[in-house]
């Protein structure tokens, strides 16, 4: 079995960064923090998630993350299926981020694509049917 368990991405603001994390899962709670070096740096640590699942956060990041218009190499995006489109919208607009994209042209998924302070592109979609097929058609 692979599972997927955690992403752990370099910020620089870790707080604010936070603040939309548990805006996006409401469910998710910090499980343990600390601090310590790397590379000499010092720096904090986070672990945002369930007992399964979660994304690390480190601070003190230096510069600005790729250009997601550009062709860099790096990260794209996370991308996480969730059951309340409209809810997941509400609680970001309300927390003072808003969606920098949304597609709901396709018939059986609804996706919302939102940057957190960092920089990194989150994707949320919303499947509308059970029907592998119809979730996964792409044309």
């Amino acid at each position: 079995m692979i599972r997927f368990e955690h992403a752990n991405l370099v910020v620089t603001d870790l707080d604010r960064t936070l603040e939309f994390l548990k805006t996006a899962f409401p469910d998710w709670s910090v499980r343990g923090k600390g601090s310590d070096s790397w590379y000499g740096k010092p720096r904090k640590w986070l672990h945002f998630g369930t007992a399964e699942q979660y994304i690390t956060l480190n601070d003190h990041g230096e510069g600005d993350n790729r250009d997601l218009k550009g062709y860099q190499p790096g990260l794209a995006h996370l991308g996480f299926e969730i059951t309340d489109m409209d809810g997941l919208i509400a609680r970001m607009i309300g927390a003072g981020f808003n969606p920098h994209l949304q597609m709901d042209d396709h018939p059986y998924r609804r996706n919302a694509y939102f940057l957190d302070p960092a920089g990194f592109e989150f994707e949320f979609v919303q499947y509308l049917s059970d029907v592998a097929s119809e979730r996964n058609a792409y044309s």
